[in-house]
């Protein structure tokens, strides 16, 4: 029992609590960052401060542990990524042209969807950025919230009201898996953007720069993406499938898929955080096996269809 005690005091003296010393005293190298022109390289923001300002306060919890808990959560949604691309790569998700007809436990597609992205995307999102968050009111971490939560604004609110989907119902487990798996993602994102605090003058460094102009085009490309395909389908008195048509949809099947790559690409490296990277991770393992499912059922659909489109990646994949 001695030796099982002197194991462990060993392991939190060697380790554990020179993690917490250097997360604490990274601090300090807030004034370093600018001073020796650290922009473009290096970790460019200490996280989780001792000195703990969250409405809901973590003094309980040495900062050592929570450093834990939330990269404990990054690599589950590693984890989860890979599993996803694995499953979805072996059969798509049994919804929309991929639906088999005779899934069970149906839900409403429309209220499912609200749901999924409302809940995990807005609220739990904001209330741990305000809540917990150590630096929420700092302008370049409120920037941050702003980006993610219009997208999801646009996801939870207009996008549903707009979109007229080809099925009225979905099986329940489908749901329930993407508001779960969400929920992680969305949480440890709003984590990490509401308690880091980053170098000054990071608005001027490359990676903050190239990641916002990654953002706003793939927003951008799958809100006119989408826009294209709500009015086709608009134009259509009924639910059936159509060869999609349009300036996005010369080269590749699925520029909405694309553009929203981009937008999470942009964010783990605007962002500079694991939390960010494996959200990206997710969107990539969702959307790559879903783009070539999706052209490849074009292809059977629609003996018309341009050889020169590719899945998701013009003139690549």
């Amino acid at each position: 029992m001695c030796c099982v005690v002197e194991v462990i005091d060993f392991a939190i003296t060697k380790h554990i609590q020179p993690m917490a010393v250097y997360i604490c005293a990274s601090k300090v190298s807030l004034t370093k960052c600018s001073a020796q022109g650290s922009l473009g390289y290096g970790i460019p923001y200490s996280l989780f401060d001792v000195n703990d300002t969250a409405i809901v306060s973590f003094s309980r919890f040495p900062d050592e542990i929570r450093f834990w808990i939330h990269y404990g959560l990054v690599m589950l949604g590693f984890l989860l990524a890979v599993i996803t691309f694995i499953a979805q790569a072996c059969k798509p998700a049994p919804y929309g042209r991929h639906s088999t007809g005779d899934e069970q436990g149906l839900v409403p597609a429309r209220i499912a969807y609200v749901i999924t992205e409302l809940v995990p995307g807005i609220v739990l999102f904001s209330l741990t950025y305000f809540l917990a968050g150590q630096c929420r009111f700092d302008a370049i971490n409120l920037a941050f919230y702003s980006l993610f939560t219009l997208h999801y604004i646009h996801r939870s609110f207009i996008h549903p009201c707009v979109t007229r989907y080809s099925s009225s119902k979905v099986a329940m487990w489908m749901p329930i898996s993407t508001f779960i798996a969400n929920v992680i993602y969305h949480y440890v994102n709003a984590d990490f953007i509401g308690s880091v605090d980053y170098c000054q003058h990071y608005y001027y460094d490359p990676r903050f720069i190239i990641g916002l102009i990654l953002f706003a085009v793939g927003f951008v490309l799958n809100r006119a993406a989408d826009t294209q395909l709500v009015c086709m389908r608009k134009s259509r008195k009924d639910r059936e499938y159509y060869l999609p048509k349009g300036p996005l949809f010369c080269l590749i099947s699925c520029p909405n898929y694309l553009g929203e790559m981009l937008q999470w690409a942009g964010w783990a490296i605007a962002t500079w955080s694991l939390a960010g990277l494996v959200w990206f991770l997710f969107t990539a393992a969702t959307f790559i096996p879903r783009s070539y499912a999706n052209h490849k059922w074009y292809h059977i659909k629609f003996k018309e269809y341009p050889t020169i489109r590719r899945a998701l990646i013009p003139f690549v994949f």
